[in-house]
């Protein structure tokens, strides 16, 4: 991991001013610095493993900014230091999540600005290979990609059988589908949105952008908007349906394939949580996705 002095000595390089206070730092995927510079700024600094799709990710991300969609301001690029891929962005304070029961529709508009703001996949660096919570188009001829976010081989640890069974029936689906890509974002949690009342203040976590068809961008979000950090966060099955029946209601014009990639693709992520429960021997997505499991396998032309 980088020290104290290759961060300092970057800021000076990239942000040209030093460090003045570490104002709070935390990490998952990312370690995220925020600090204030002696030149007044207060910034972001994001530290990860560097890959190659992450320069698509902050190209993306800058143009959004640019047009006006509630998110940080990239400064500069992305750099690749030893191992590490660092960058910064604007410090953007305050805001608090939107209650899950106020419903889906803010956050469905939200990703649809999202989706008809972002630039075309051709404009921007390569998205691969994507997250592997959404990466149900893998080139493996295994159920789940080599490695999950934990560095972990999802495909080393046997059942439980239903998860593996759907995992592979939702990527034979989906490698049929075909639909134009777009742009959008795979972690669409409650958690990485902050709002000032009805009004969005800043959609965070940016690595998450992928290329997808569209219908596949709003299924994952409808799978998860609703966590709000708590452990085993999801939506439950009423809530997806809330979220994709705005997004097509407002968006539409989908077909029965859509909603049914939409469905599909959102069951992926849970089932790959799920999975990742199993090899702890057991959690809370493992137990909420025994419950939904019939119904979500329906909803997406699965349950044959």
């Amino acid at each position: 991991m980088l020290t104290t002095d290759d961060l300092t000595s970057w800021c000076q390089l990239r942000l040209r001013s030093e460090i003045a206070e570490t104002l709070f730092s935390r990490g998952h995927l990312s370690l995220v610095y925020a600090v204030a510079l002696a030149d007044g700024r207060r910034v972001v600094i994001k530290v990860r493993p560097w890959q190659d799709r992450l320069l698509g990710c902050v190209a993306a991300q800058q143009h959004l900014a640019l047009a006006g969609y509630p998110c940080p301001a990239p400064i500069g690029s992305i750099d690749r230091v030893g191992e590490w891929a660092v960058s910064a962005e604007a410090l953007v304070a305050g805001g608090e999540q939107r209650s899950p029961e106020l419903g889906a529709g803010a956050f469905a508009t939200l990703l649809r600005q999202l989706v008809t703001t972002a630039p075309d996949v051709d404009a921007i660096p390569s998205l691969l290979p994507p997250p592997p919570w959404s990466a149900w188009d893998h080139a493996a001829a295994t159920a789940w990609p080599a490695l999950d976010d934990r560095g972990v081989n999802l495909n080393l640890f046997e059942g439980p059988e239903w998860i593996d069974d759907a995992a592979q029936r939702v990527r034979k689906a989906l490698a049929t589908y075909e639909a134009p890509l777009r742009v959008g974002h795979c972690d669409w949690e409650s958690q990485n949105i902050r709002w000032n009342g009805d009004t969005p203040l800043a959609v965070h976590d940016w690595d998450s952008v992928i290329a997808q068809p569209e219908a596949t961008i709003v299924g994952l979000a409808s799978a998860v908007w609703a966590a709000q950090g708590e452990d085993g966060g999801a939506a439950t099955v009423a809530q997806s349906e809330d979220f994709i029946s705005r997004y097509e209601r407002e968006y539409g014009g989908w077909s029965e394939r859509d909603r049914a990639a939409a469905w599909g693709a959102g069951l992926w992520v849970r089932l790959f949580n799920a999975k990742k429960d199993a090899t702890e021997g057991g959690g809370p997505q493992l137990l909420r996705l025994r419950e939904e499991i019939d119904e979500r396998l329906y909803r997406a032309g699965l349950n044959a």
